[in-house]
């Protein structure tokens, strides 16, 4: 937290029309007082002169000396009087002054706020596209001008973002689809060729399986690459409201052989919701909710040793769930661990024990999650391990009533 505001346009402006106002204050009393005292120095004084013939020398002399007694005291009240107005025109100059510089810097900072309010609603509607979808445009109406030209050239980025992001979603939806077909294609060949009547080689054999392994992760991968697309494209099929703790149970139950095959120990700690309702419940598309559980107990087991622990938390509150799920292992580099939401992004060989996949899962994960609004961070602990702490906003009380007994049952 800084000491100092942020030094924002507003106030840059404020203080540039503050700083022109004041000067031209300064420049306009300055003339003032200047004019002031050239016609005070140059008033014209009075000059007393004997008004008729002296009668004798005495007497002229006597007249004199009142001539320049009273010249003295006339010097004297026009310099009191002089001094009086200067003091007088300085303590107005300077309440003026202050007054000035006070409704400048108000003048200017209503002003720097008009002209700035055009780029405050293009910032704000830039935020929200860039957050929500990439199809709106910010179509700013008014005058033809910066603003206006700022506004289209933003807008005509947002159109190029928006088709090379759909390319992309098509190509590997696409991609996905018509690969399944040779694949497809390829093991019934090979059950074909294993299948023929006679003896087959035992090598034959062998080959078979390997080649047929190596499509089933063909075929994982592509299934991977389309639940990718259709989670970063917002598809959301199978709309459903369901318990977020139900659903990490069944994963932990569909993965407890590979669990069992680790000698790994798995603990399940779920908090009641605050208004007291049974179960956690969230709102969205049911396999993509569920291919986020399972992908995030793979890779809880996958990123471990063996005889390990995994440890899943899940809580809710503040209108959201909230799932933790924490496991042991080797101390990893957090710089990589801040990598795996990306596309086949893993951590090395050592790391990953057993453990081999395109380094989709996680990615996966993250596109489901933002494809419901929520949040995911990965953290490397520091006694080793990973730590995948994700919220999720909470199904709305009336949604959970008619899905709860259908969960239940």
């Amino acid at each position: 937290m800084t000491l100092w505001p942020r030094h924002t346009v507003r106030m840059r402006l404020t203080a540039v029309y503050g700083a022109l106002f004041l000067l031209m204050s300064l420049g306009l009393l300055a003339i003032t007082n200047g004019l002031f005292a050239s016609h005070s120095a140059g008033a014209v004084t009075v000059a007393v002169n004997p008004a008729g013939p002296a009668d004798g020398q005495s007497e002229l002399a006597r007249a004199r000396a009142q001539i320049r007694q009273l010249r003295g005291q006339l010097a004297a009240a026009e310099k009191a009087q002089q001094s009086d107005a200067t003091q007088t025109l300085a303590v107005g100059s300077a309440i003026a002054l202050g007054v000035i510089t006070v409704l400048s810097l108000a003048v200017g900072w209503g002003v720097a706020g008009r002209v700035l309010r055009p780029l405050r609603v293009m910032t704000a509607a830039t935020q929200r596209i860039s957050a929500d979808s990439l199809h709106e445009r910010l179509a700013m109406t008014g005058p033809r001008d910066e603003l206006t030209d700022l506004a289209d050239t933003i807008d005509a980025l947002l159109e190029r973002l928006d088709g090379a992001f759909a390319a992309q979603r098509r190509f590997v939806a696409s991609a996905s689809h018509e690969l399944r077909t040779p694949l497809a294609t390829m093991r019934a060949s090979l059950d074909v060729a294993v299948a023929k009547p006679g003896p087959v080689p035992a090598s034959t054999v062998e080959l078979a399986g390997r080649v047929r392994a190596q499509l089933d992760k063909v075929d994982e991968l592509l299934e991977g690459l389309l639940m990718l697309a259709r989670a970063q494209h917002g598809t959301l099929p199978g709309h459903a409201v369901l318990p977020l703790d139900y659903l990490v149970s069944a994963a932990l139950a569909a993965h407890e052989d590979a669990i069992t095959a680790r000698n790994l120990t798995a603990q399940h700690l779920t908090a009641q919701h605050l208004s007291g309702s049974e179960g956690i419940w969230v709102e969205g598309s049911q396999p993509l909710l569920r291919r986020m559980a399972d992908n995030l107990i793979e890779n809880a087991i996958g990123h471990n040793r063996d005889g390990g622990w995994i440890r899943i938390t899940t809580s809710a509150g503040d209108a959201a769930a909230r799932l933790l799920i924490e496991n042991g292992g080797d101390i990893l580099d957090p710089a990589q661990v801040a990598g795996l939401a990306q596309p086949f992004r893993r951590l090395g060989a050592d790391r990953t024990g057993s453990h081999s996949g395109a380094g989709l899962g996680l990615s996966i994960v993250a596109a489901i999650i933002a494809a419901h609004r929520g949040t995911l961070h990965l953290n490397a602990r520091p006694d080793g391990g990973l730590s995948v702490a994700i919220t999720l906003p909470l199904a709305p009380r009336a949604a959970t009533v008619g899905s709860r007994a259908g969960v239940t049952a």
